[in-house]
């Protein structure tokens, strides 16, 4: 494969894997920036491409009316391809060849591209199963260029006809020289792996959008049969919003089985309480109400009996004293062992015993544990390799952390850049709530700008650390500390539209499941 090219005059970093990229177009749309704007943009992106293979002589014909033959699926991929055709059909003999009926183009965007192809001079073709397919051999073999728009990064299985069929035509056509310019990925590869499908184009050019997805550059033996020249697009997508928590970052967490039981959407167990009995029960709340399957809450008997009073959905486990002592660890381990994710520090209080209590256990509490609030007085970092914690403090608490002694800043920027070498120092994801929450696995960060000013009164930290061990049951730590972050703060949101600065912490919680209804995570 060559060096990495660009088709926009804009170097792209790094690479993007297709669901990431999923849920940044969702993000963006989120954010104002419509998908069928990006659309606009990765058709356009396509159509320059093509116009310098066919005019710099790489194509057959190469005059103005050279035959352009464009394969287009019925997902968004096709709907690049009609966006290209559009854009191509002033200067070409444009022919859309659709692989299956109008009526089953699966996206509002690819639909609204169709209609408008429609009227603008291209000839376009419906076609349904393969024989209609072979009997277009010579056209497609006397074009000036192919367009694959059928797969891109949607590419799920065996390929089944007529996408087969019109692949091996696109196969042929090419090793009689007809250049391809495949949209996104070349259709029949997997855009994360670089594993074939069995059937794949033979792109001469690949024009990726936005970053390369890592499949594309994963062998050079694939890359070279099938990408060819791969060029980076870009589509118009600010870096800004691609650091912007959104409703996409709740696509990337682990999706609920149809057919999952009891106990398989996560385990969480929270230790909190003793001074206080409410912040471990919000928590706890909080985690039912993120989708949870089981919460255990493990507390001191001075206040168990109140927790288990507030609802019969939540599990109580009694301990010993009457706040958390290091007698109670030995249980709080067993239990630990039986739920996967371990959430420590709401309502602990600071006695000198409890933060005995929370040195010794996390000395030995392995896998994955977030920490809150007075669970920062006993937490001992950097963390060790058994351990895979997420800790979700505010400014003002990282100086219950032993080892911390720099005080966050106030700037958006430079805390990002705190929160990045802080996170990486000590092998944490770190959620730094604000007006602005940062969260940082110490390369990538995210920032989420949900929640409001309501949002001051107490007990929506312990929302938010019921939320974080939700969804880090059930996914990596922070895939699941920026969801949680934008979840709790637009759950917030919608808490404010309705009581304004006199929302509660409970009012958090019951919009909770509305939020992820809304968004699309059932």
């Amino acid at each position: 494969m060559t060096a990495c090219a660009e088709a926009s005059g804009h170097a792209e970093m790094g690479e993007i894997t297709s669901e990431e990229m999923a849920a940044l177009d969702e993000n963006c749309e989120f954010f104002g920036l419509s998908r069928l704007q990006l659309m606009e943009n990765a058709g356009a992106a396509v159509a320059r491409e093509v116009r310098a293979v066919v005019n710099g002589g790489r194509g057959r014909g190469g005059g103005d009316k050279s035959k352009i033959i464009v394969f287009a699926g019925r997902g968004n991929n096709g709907g690049d391809g009609f966006v290209a055709a559009r854009h191509l059909a002033r200067d070409f003999d444009i022919r859309v060849f659709l692989l299956g009926q109008a009526s089953e183009i699966r996206t509002d965007e690819a639909r609204k591209n169709w209609e408008v192809l429609r009227w603008s001079g291209c000839a376009l073709r419906e076609l349904r199963d393969s024989s209609e397919l072979r009997l277009l051999k010579d056209e497609v073999s006397g074009a000036a260029a192919i367009v694959d728009a059928i797969f891109g990064t949607g590419i799920r299985g065996e390929i089944r006809e007529p996408e087969a069929t019109a692949i091996d035509l696109m196969n042929v056509a090419r090793g009689g020289g007809v250049p391809i310019i495949a949209v996104d990925v070349p259709s029949g590869l997997d855009p994360d792996t670089g594993s074939v499908a069995g059937k794949c184009v033979r792109a001469s050019v690949t024009v990726t959008f936005h970053k390369p997805k890592p499949g594309l550059r994963q062998r050079a033996e694939v890359a070279a049969t099938f990408v060819g020249e791969l060029k980076v697009a870009s589509i118009g997508i600010p870096p800004e919003i691609e650091r912007l928590a959104g409703p996409g970052d709740l696509k990337l967490l682990r999706r609920r089985r149809a057919n999952s039981h009891k106990g398989d959407n996560g385990r969480v167990l929270i230790v909190g309480g003793g001074p206080f009995s409410g912040a471990p029960t919000l928590a706890a709340f909080a985690a039912l109400h993120a989708g949870a399957d089981w919460v255990t809450v493990a507390a001191p008997k001075s206040v168990s009996k109140t927790i288990a009073s507030f609802s019969p959905n939540l599990i109580v486990e009694k301990l010993s004293s009457d706040i958390f002592v290091e007698d109670d660890v030995p249980a709080v381990l067993e239990l630990a062992m039986r739920h996967d994710v371990t959430v420590v520090g709401m309502g602990l209080g600071d006695d000198g015993a409890t933060k005995n209590a929370l040195r010794t256990l996390f000395s030995l509490l392995e896998g994955k544990i977030v920490v809150d609030a007075d669970g920062f007085y006993g937490l001992e970092l950097p963390a060790k390799a058994s351990q895979k914690v997420i800790i979700t403090p505010h400014a003002g608490e990282f100086s219950k952390i032993p080892s911390v002694a720099e005080k966050p800043p106030a700037d958006v920027e430079e805390r990002a850049e705190f929160v990045r070498r802080f996170s990486r120092k000590n092998g944490v994801v770190t959620l730094m709530k604000g007006v602005v929450d940062v969260i940082s696995d110490g390369e990538r960060v995210k920032l989420n700008t949900t929640g409001n000013a309501g949002m001051t009164v107490g007990g929506t930290g312990d929302v938010l650390a019921g939320v974080v061990g939700a969804f880090y049951a059930v996914s990596e730590a922070f895939r699941a500390a920026v969801a949680a972050a934008f979840v709790n703060g637009a759950a917030g949101d919608s808490a404010f539209d309705k009581h304004g600065y006199g929302l509660l912490a409970t009012d958090v919680i019951e919009n909770i499941p509305k939020v992820l209804l809304k968004f699309g995570r059932r």
